[in-house]
């Protein structure tokens, strides 16, 4: 396979789309130098793709897109009197005279996001690369930040940033591909059954990882079943192990370790048992310290502190072990991935008012993971404050998911801070559960909850240790920003 040496041109963009040999002696033949879906992102040299939003309809900004210098623009439709070459998609089924288009070239398809899908699984077939996807109900993000650590350790890795996890984020990071890269490793989310197919079929991974199945995306999905039915469609999407394909998977969630019976690859197991293939034992959290553990795959045993935050966070690092012992990297590699403390984790802790530490957990949030952030916070010296907003997308497990934390932290936590109408559902069960009713205060909104933690921190030699926690629909960042300007609005 010949590599292509520098990120994606024009030429194969259009090769990609059309299916066409494009002459690269054409002035198609220029490198994209981005690939936004925001016109505000566009740089000159860009390639603009409108996509139609609930809120947004990215067709409106095409001419804004053009103003600011993009080269191309995939679009379904184009305004009237667009400064630039039309390409309709009736000439595709025809030989195209390349040497007609000039820049800038404005590209209609039947639907932008499909096309963007499709120049993003040209690109990826045009390289050799390793591909490493992941998904699980809690813990992808966090794994796909310290597997692409490890791996980074042995050769250049491209991620999927921030939350590009689905059918729009995950074309846009493979986009991004290069020559240099030998690594990309991909968080893959979902919301419905064949979502993780399509973004398999995309990426053509050789690894899958699956973490966990939980109740995220109840509503949608109906029962935890079926949650591990559309997870295991990564595993399913695998090349056989005779063809390099290996699925990795935590041994200690059954829904998981059930999932070797629907892979050809090679199944690679981690977890807190000696039946795992890679495990650990004698974890110890040291609260914003990180944690120590022991690591055992075969004959090798290995102490190491990590900076992960919460014992829980040693499944993460057993994950990005068997991803890197799969790719043949030595344990100084490994080790040096795992310990690397530039890695941008989801919880985060912040300096608070009044000498406190805030645990910044507000990305998302699920029982599980509610629980996980609530054992940490455990680990913690001095007063512990939980601010706890609602979950949501959890269907028929919405008021048992919510009681479920709820009764984590009558046992953790001193003061409990629920935000949102079925953050009561966690208030009313630690208090049922033991809970002092005067520790326990429910708002309906996060200004309120601002006031009210702001009333509650105190000076104390250790210093309040404060979780703020929900789901990305409450928005409680904000919150956390609040506390550390002082700001009541």
């Amino acid at each position: 396979m010949t590599e292509p040496k520098d990120r994606l041109t024009l030429t194969e963009l259009l090769a990609g789309l059309t299916g066409q040999q494009v002459p690269r002696d054409t002035t198609l033949c220029v490198a994209i130098r981005a690939i936004v879906i925001d016109s505000r992102q566009v740089v000159p040299g860009s390639l603009f793709v409108a996509l139609r939003g609930e809120h947004q309809d990215g067709h409106q900004y095409i001419g804004h897109a053009l103003e600011k210098g993009a080269v191309a623009v995939i679009a379904e439709e184009m305004p009237h009197n667009i400064d630039g070459c039309v390409l309709e998609p009736q000439a595709w089924a025809e030989s195209i005279d390349f040497s007609q288009l000039h820049l800038p070239l404005c590209i209609r398809v039947p639907d932008s996001l499909s096309a963007l899908q499709q120049a993003a699984a040209y690109w990826r077939r045009q390289f050799s690369v390793r591909v490493i996807g992941i998904t699980g109900s809690v813990g992808k993000t966090t794994s796909k930040e310290v597997i692409a650590s490890v791996l980074s350790k042995r050769a250049p890795t491209l991620k999927s940033e921030g939350n590009y996890n689905n059918e729009i984020g995950l074309p846009l990071t493979l986009l991004r591909l290069t020559s240099t890269h030998k690594y990309v490793v991909l968080e893959m989310g979902m919301y419905d059954l064949g979502e993780i197919a399509l973004l398999a079929d995309i990426a053509q991974p050789q690894v899958g990882v699956v973490t966990s199945v939980g109740p995220s995306h109840m509503e949608r999905l109906g029962t935890i079943e079926r949650i591990a039915q559309a997870k295991s469609e990564l595993p399913r999407a695998l090349p056989a192990a005779a063809d390099g394909g290996v699925a990795i998977l935590n041994a200690d969630d059954a829904r998981v370790r059930a999932m070797e019976q629907v892979t050809q690859a090679r199944v690679f197991t981690y977890g807190l048992s000696q039946d795992a293939d890679v495990w650990a034992d004698d974890i110890t959290g040291e609260g914003l310290e990180g944690i120590r553990f022991r690591l055992h795959h075969g004959r090798d045993s290995i102490y190491l502190r990590a900076p992960m935050l919460g014992r829980h966070s040693v499944h993460t690092a057993l994950c990005a072990t068997a991803v890197g012992l799969m790719e043949g990297l030595s344990w100084e590699e490994i080790v040096g991935g795992l310990r690397d403390q530039t890695v941008q984790l989801r919880l985060t802790a912040v300096p608070g008012p009044h000498g406190s530490t805030i645990l910044d957990d507000t990305y998302n949030a699920s029982p599980d993971s509610s629980v996980a952030a609530l054992n940490l916070l455990d680990e913690l010296e001095g007063r512990k404050i939980a601010v706890l907003g609602d979950m949501y997308e959890l269907g028929r497990y919405e008021e048992e998911g919510h009681k479920m934390v709820g009764r984590r932290v009558r046992d953790v936590a001193d003061v409990l801070v629920t935000v949102g109408p079925l953050g009561r559902f966690i208030g009313e069960e630690a208090i049922r559960s033991g809970m002092d009713p005067s520790a326990v205060f429910q708002v309906e909104t996060k200004e309120e909850a601002i006031e009210r933690i702001q009333s509650l921190i105190a000076p104390s030699p250790l210093g309040d240790k404060i979780l703020i926690k929900g789901s990305r629909g409450m928005q409680m960042e904000t919150i956390v920003s609040a506390l550390q300007t002082g700001d009541r609005s």
